[in-house]
C-alpha cells in the first residue's frame, strides 16, 4: 500500500473477530461510536481516524476485503456457523422485519445509484 493511501474494509463475509484482529483497535471505539483522538491516531495517516462506521471522506473510496479474515477462508465447511440477527431473532428481537425491510430499501437505492452512475460513465 502507497504512503497516505487509505484502505476501507467491507464487513461481510468476514468473522468479525478475525477482521477487527486484523484491522486493528485504532478505528474502533466501543459503544460510543466516536473515540477521543489519541497521539498514535495522528502518527498514522494510513489508517482511518478513531469514528466507528463510515466518516465522509471515506465513503465515497472503494472498500476492499480480508481474504485472511473470510468465513469460507477460516472455517472449516463441516462447521456450523450462525448469523447474529438470527440468533437475536430467536432470542426474541423483534426487529428482523424492520431491518429486512431496510436493507431491500437500500438495495433498490443502490441499484438505481448504481445505474446513473454507469451512465454517468459512458459519457
Amino acid at each position: 500500500m502507497a504512503e497516505g493511501q487509505v484502505l476501507g474494509l467491507d464487513g461481510p463475509g468476514h468473522l468479525l473477530g478475525c477482521l477487527e484482529a486484523i484491522r486493528g483497535p485504532t478505528g474502533t471505539a466501543g459503544p460510543q461510536g466516536v473515540g477521543h483522538a489519541a497521539p498514535q491516531d495522528q502518527a498514522r495517516p494510513g489508517c482511518p481516524g478513531p469514528t466507528q462506521g463510515c466518516p465522509p471522506p471515506y465513503d465515497k473510496k472503494k472498500r476492499m476485503v480480508v481474504p485472511a479474515a473470510l468465513k469460507v477462508e477460516r472455517l472449516k465447511p463441516t462447521r456450523k456457523f450462525a448469523y447474529l440477527g438470527r440468533l437475536a431473532h430467536e432470542v426474541s428481537w423483534k426487529y428482523q422485519a424492520v431491518t429486512a425491510t431496510l436493507e431491500e430499501k437500500r438495495k433498490e437505492k443502490a441499484k438505481i445509484h448504481y445505474q446513473k452512475k454507469k451512465q454517468l460513465m459512458r459519457l
